[in-house]
């Protein structure tokens, strides 16, 4: 089988970073067709069976808006970095009608740097909190899902929140304001033939974790 994607993807990415700007990218937008933007989607449209025997309730959707993939295009109406694109590409697998932060799985790539992922990040308060409340309330259940943690807890709470106890057994985990596991890849690894079922692996890894988040939020997994 074919691979999804080539050393020409991480070249354009490295050479778009150069050259953030409009022209350059209408210059070359055939050769961000050709090998990243359609790569992506048949990459989202045949990860559909594979995410479906992890779990049914995820969505793998190669639409070309409003879909699987992030658009290239940055959000530069509130930033003050004015370069009109990302330089990685990204996609995500989340419930249907769910925004992306919702706890699905979520594919990164990027020169150097690409990796998949699964977790809260930056949630809102409230949603912060029915995870806390799930972690005291079935905490054999979070003993077994913590291991999978492994993000950086820089902007971990110094003290626990308002409402729970210093002494818990999770109190270190209770302080976190970003959960999420992830599993790295090289570029080469990227670009294999058996890249999927690597991406299927590292997906099914992370599962507990989506698993427990889910339904602490009321999502079926």
């Amino acid at each position: 089988m074919p691979a999804y994607f080539t050393p020409e993807l991480f070249r354009f990415l490295t050479r778009l970073k150069r050259n953030n700007n409009r022209d350059w990218f209408l210059a070359h937008k055939e050769e961000y067709e050709i090998h990243v933007r359609q790569p992506a989607l048949q990459f989202i449209t045949d990860f559909a069976g594979p995410l479906y025997q992890i779990t049914p309730h995820l969505v793998s959707d190669p639409r070309g808006t409003r879909g699987s993939l992030f658009r290239i295009y940055r959000d530069t109406r509130f930033s003050s970095d004015k370069r009109p694109y990302k330089t990685h590409l990204a996609m995500r697998f989340s419930h249907r009608g769910k925004d992306v932060h919702s706890p699905g799985f979520y594919f990164h790539l990027e020169p150097g740097g690409c990796f998949a992922a699964s977790g809260l990040w930056h949630p809102e308060a409230p949603i912060l909190l029915k995870v806390r409340n799930a972690m005291v309330e079935r905490g054999n259940e979070w003993r077994k899902v913590r291991k999978l943690l492994n993000w950086d807890d820089a902007s971990k709470l110094s003290r626990p929140p308002r409402g729970f106890p210093a002494d818990h057994e999770y109190v270190e985990d209770l302080k976190l304001r970003d959960l999420g596991t992830s599993v790295e890849f090289t570029d080469k690894q990227v670009c294999s033939p058996n890249f999927m079922a690597a991406f299927a692996n590292a997906s099914r890894k992370m599962s507990p974790l989506a698993a427990f988040l889910s339904s602490a939020l009321g999502l079926p997994f």
